[in-house]
């Protein structure tokens, strides 16, 4: 599983608050104790206003990558703005993120032709976030041939299909699966992701939904997740999921897991 760990965004009221204080002390350990969690990326988002909002992503960008080696998922819904922090990445990382809306597409994928950079793609497009998985394959298939023109493999997206929340969509985990099935047939090697805490939106008990959905989705073919790593219950289904389906050999990496802490709920959380 390629964990992009979700706690460095301003939607979340302390961080909004740190990014305001320019607390570097406060971001930075958010970025330390996600990557010693697992966190294979570390998603990077200001959240702020527009005036705002490149000036602040570079700090983040500069306190993040001061605490950590762990690359950077440079995270703006303006791909204006990530394209005026860009040059301030020391290593190559995600993107996020490209779609069907607007002029994303070109704004972003010239950036990483000729580079090791990986991109989140989501399938939606000028008029939302469609309902049926045929409509969302034609989006994915426009990102990928417009990816192309710029040396960009399937194997270096990261395709979220837009998870829709269960409350409202009774039949989205249904949908995620088809979706998932359709996509791979067309391209093996692209990756799947999601925001997967999307799913449980406007019910109680989210945890449960969310970690039960984690379970499902691997087995369906997710292999990426913006996620929180420093959470050991969801990092303990991770584990578990993959060893029951038979992906870790003698149950290694779920017993080293165990061993470290990473997965063991009794111990306190990071």
């Amino acid at each position: 599983m390629i964990i992009i760990g979700e706690k460095i965004n301003g939607t979340i009221p302390l961080v909004k608050d740190a990014i305001e204080k320019r607390d570097s002390a406060f971001i930075a350990n958010l970025a330390i104790t996600q990557a010693e969690a697992g966190a294979d990326y570390l998603d990077v988002c200001a959240s702020t206003t527009p005036e705002l909002e490149i000036e602040a992503l570079k700090w983040l960008m500069d306190v993040v990558q001061e605490a950590t080696e762990t690359p950077l998922c440079i995270d703006s819904p303006n791909p204006r703005v990530i394209e005026a922090v860009f040059k301030y990445a020391k290593q190559p990382g995600l993107l996020n993120s490209i779609s069907g809306e607007g002029d994303k597409c070109d704004v972003l994928l010239p950036l990483l032709a000729g580079t090791a950079w990986e991109i989140v793609g989501l399938t939606c497009d000028d008029y939302g976030i469609p309902k049926d998985a045929e409509t969302k394959v034609k989006i994915t298939e426009i990102m990928v041939e417009k990816a192309a023109k710029y040396g960009i493999t399937p194997d270096r997206i990261h395709l979220d299909p837009c998870l829709l929340a269960l409350a409202t969509e009774n039949g989205s985990f249904l949908n995620f699966v088809e979706e998932i099935s359709a996509i791979r047939e067309l391209y093996p090697d692209i990756h799947i992701t999601s925001g997967l805490s999307n799913i449980s939106f406007g019910l109680p008990g989210r945890a449960q939904v969310n970690r039960t959905f984690m379970a499902l989705a691997i087995q369906a073919g997710m292999d990426s997740a913006v996620m929180n790593p420093t959470n050991r219950d969801m990092m303990g289904t991770i584990f578990a999921t993959y060893a029951l389906l038979g992906q870790d050999r003698n149950c290694r990496k779920y017993s080293k897991a165990f061993r470290a802490g990473i997965i063991d709920s009794n111990k306190k959380k990071v």
